[in-house]
């Protein structure tokens, strides 16, 4: 069966629509000036709010950087995220003393579980061009029972996530599987390890008047696709332009076909946890108990402290790609 319902149209906004067992998806695209020896922006940052620079009516933000921009030293608790940086680079350090550095197609996958501190700063390593970054975060609920799984960061490298490329299509999986090409492996304690719960995060691009077809999934899965880039496509007879999202009916196969101009976007799908959600700020628990609970942990412990000499932490320019995780071990690319 092939499109017969009608999918539920709905705006981008900041952050992006999910449902259940998302929480969360932000998208920033940023056109960074040239770097300076430091690798925040070479130009006046006189005007800007800094700390908390989040207007959209400049075509970069330095969001909570003072000198560099990005978001430093923050706790989690309770879900994950999955961190997808398609241009630019991101500086990752966090209070299990792991770090890295990913960019250009990466992902960084980071179960929060029982709590976490991290640090997520765009250093500007171009001085001579512009630096662009597109990057999209999305936040992964955890069930209850894995609530208070122990922190895990991974590395999904770009030269390991499958790209499947077809006549007029591309989709790049970052977890889930596709005519039977699967992604890496998530962290252990995510809800997309089990293969049950059809978890799906797909990058898709379609060329030109091309086409692709969403292999349908259980009754009660939920798939979100959302239109970011280009002019115009069709699911079945409904029209979507870009800037809006689409909640597709999972137990269908589902037609898109691509305007006169390339489209690219992103597929969020995955069985409903169906528990009930507290959050606060960048804690999610079951009840606003366990909410007061993580709060008062954190404050006490601040989930194991901050081993770096800053909040901000940047690595060296001259540093590529690499991951350092909790154990010693060191991955470079």
């Amino acid at each position: 069966m092939m499109n017969t319902t009608t999918p539920t149209i709905f705006p981008l906004g900041f952050p992006w629509k999910t449902q259940d067992p998302f929480l969360f998806c932000v998208y920033h695209l940023d056109h960074y000036p040239e770097g300076n020896e430091i690798m925040g922006p070479a130009v006046s940052l006189e005007g800007r709010s800094l700390g908390n620079d989040f207007s959209e009516d400049n075509p970069w933000r330095m969001y909570h950087g003072r000198t560099v921009p990005g978001f430093p030293a923050h706790p989690h608790r309770g879900f994950e995220t999955i961190t997808i940086a398609q241009k630019g680079y991101c500086d990752h350090t966090d209070s299990l003393g792991a770090a890295g550095r990913f960019g250009q197609g990466d992902v960084q996958w980071m179960t929060a579980g029982s709590g976490v501190q991290h640090a997520e700063m765009f250093p500007l390593l171009d001085m001579e061009h512009e630096n662009t970054l597109e990057l999209f975060q999305i936040w992964l609920n955890l069930p209850k029972k894995s609530k208070f799984t122990p922190p895990h960061f991974k590395m999904l490298w770009q030269e390991n996530i499958p790209v499947i490329e077809k006549e007029t299509a591309k989709i790049k999986i970052i977890t889930g599987a596709y005519e039977g090409h699967a992604a890496p492996e998530p962290t252990p304690g995510s809800w997309a390890n089990d293969e049950n719960n059809e978890v799906a995060v797909w990058m898709i691009t379609i060329r030109p008047n091309g086409s692709i077809v969403l292999p349908k999934v259980s009754a009660g899965t939920t798939r979100n696709l959302y239109f970011y880039e280009g002019e115009s496509l069709t699911i079945g007879e409904t029209e979507l332009r870009s800037g809006f999202g689409a909640a597709l009916n999972g137990p269908e196969d589902t037609l898109i076909e691509a305007g006169t101009k390339t489209v690219r976007l992103l597929l969020l799908q995955g069985k409903p946890i169906a528990e009930p959600v507290a959050q606060y700020g960048p804690f999610v628990m079951n009840n606003e108990t366990e909410i007061q609970e993580a709060m008062d942990d954190y404050r006490m412990t601040a989930f194991g402290g901050w081993p770096w000499k800053k909040h901000d932490v940047v690595h060296p320019k001259e540093k590529g790609r690499f991951a350092l995780y909790p154990d010693g071990r060191l991955e470079e690319k």
